[in-house]
């Protein structure tokens, strides 16, 4: 296998902090989900842009009450030494009522410093 390859992986290869976020996340734990990120983190989200963990706290507490949903991990990857991605499927109450997004994760510092949700 060469290291510049993906690794695929399971939910327990993703570093601790990814998984901080997406297990507070999932429980609608604000305050937790946004001591993942730096100060001056990016999230990208559905086309919009939040900078830094004022904004990223209030896009977090409108993604967990604007629709109702379920969300599950059915795959995950590291890519380099900081890039991660975490694909998840989510049904719910939203347009089109399944989904699956792929989370790509930069780290920094063992914080995230970069987001992406896209299909």
């Amino acid at each position: 296998m060469h290291d510049n390859q993906p690794r695929t992986s399971t939910p327990d290869i993703l570093p601790e902090v990814i998984t901080r976020y997406l297990r507070a996340h999932r429980a609608h734990d604000t305050a937790t989900a946004v001591t993942a990120f730096t100060r001056e983190a990016t999230v990208i989200d559905d086309g919009n842009t939040y900078e830094g963990t004022e904004a990223i706290e209030g896009w977090l507490g409108r993604s967990t009450t604007e629709f109702t949903y379920t969300i599950h991990l059915t795959n995950s990857q590291q890519t380099d030494a900081t890039h991660y991605i975490a694909t998840h499927h989510l049904e719910g109450n939203f347009p089109g009522g399944t989904i699956d997004l792929r989370y790509q994760f930069t780290l920094r510092d063992d914080l995230i410093e970069r987001l992406v949700i896209e299909p």
